[in-house]
């Protein structure tokens, strides 16, 4: 499957949280092999829980299925460029590649706020945003307009 087709599942899993009241963020993460291992969404309202991010749900689940917390190799492609929590655990979890596609120009790490990824970690990942960014910008601006309207 192509980088897009990826980012659409996230954009999919993103629109989900359109009905919950959580900000529309969505995330898969791929091995190496092309297999689809982990999936998240945003959940910090429907669970009260500040680490309810969907980076976070994509990895504990990506762990579960390949049975190990090391996901070297592996991609993740994600609505929204990450924060400082899930960029963290990008780190830690030693995932090999990083695709986002709109900027989050109030926390994001991946060069919006500071660029975690270009620090003297011992794991790197390659970072690439801007990944159907229209489509990705156009969910949150969508659930940002409902909310006003409330």
């Amino acid at each position: 499957m192509e980088r897009e087709g990826y980012m659409r599942q996230a954009l999919d899993l993103a629109l989900k949280c359109l009905g919950t009241g959580d900000v529309p963020v969505g995330c898969v993460i791929v091995s190496p092999g092309g297999q689809v291992v982990g999936r998240g969404r945003n959940r910090r309202e429907e669970r009260q829980d500040a680490a309810a991010h969907a980076e976070l749900e994509a990895i504990q689940e990506a762990c579960r299925t390949l049975g190990s917390w090391r996901l070297t190799g592996c991609a993740l492609y994600v609505t929204l460029e990450p924060c400082p929590m899930c960029a963290g655990a990008i780190l830690n979890a030693r995932i090999g590649e990083v695709w986002y596609g709109a900027r989050e120009e109030k926390t994001g790490c991946c060069g919006s706020v500071l660029n975690l990824f270009a620090e003297n970690f011992p794991y790197k990942a390659a970072v690439r945003g801007g990944l159907l960014e229209a489509e990705c910008r156009g969910a949150l601006q969508e659930f940002f307009r409902r909310r006003r309207e409330i």
